[in-house]
C-alpha cells in the first residue's frame, strides 16, 4: 500500500524513515539497531596512476549506509535513536558483521554500537 501524499514539512519522522528506506534500499530492512551497510571499493589506481593487482589492493574499511533499523530501547522501555543514518559513510570494523549478498552485490549487517564512528564529507 502506498502513503498519501503530505508535504514535508507535516511528514513525521517515522514516514520520512519508511520514505527513504523505500528509496535507498528496496530488499532488506534491518531490525532493532542494526545497520545495514556496503563496504567501498578499493583505489585500482596508485597515487602515481599505476594500475594495481586483486592482490595488491588493502581491504579498506569505510562503508556506505544504505539501511537503519528504528533503534533499540533501553530497560525502561525508552528509544535510544540511531546514531547513522542512510547515506553517512562509516568506518567499520575490521572483522565481524554478518555479510548478506543481495543479488549481484555484497553487504554487511552490524549493530550501531559496532560502527566506530562516522566520516564528515
Amino acid at each position: 500500500a502506498q502513503a498519501a501524499f503530505c508535504p514535508p514539512a507535516t511528514r513525521r519522522p517515522q514516514q520520512l524513515f519508511v520514505q527513504a528506506m523505500a528509496q535507498a534500499f528496496k530488499k532488506f530492512v534491518p531490525l532493532a539497531d542494526r545497520i545495514l551497510v556496503q563496504k567501498l571499493k578499493a583505489e585500482a589506481k596508485s597515487a602515481g596512476g599505476v594500475l594495481l593487482p586483486d592482490s595488491a589492493k588493502q581491504e579498506i574499511n569505510q562503508a556506505k549506509v544504505m539501511a537503519v533499523g528504528l533503534g533499540r530501547r533501553n530497560p525502561k522501555g525508552e528509544m535510544i535513536p540511531m546514531s547513522t543514518k542512510v547515506g553517512d559513510t562509516v568506518v567499520i570494523p575490521r572483522y565481524g558483521g554478518t555479510e548478506i549478498k543481495l543479488g549481484d552485490e555484497e553487504y554487511h549487517i552490524y549493530r550501531d554500537e559496532d560502527i566506530v564512528g562516522i566520516i564528515e564529507e
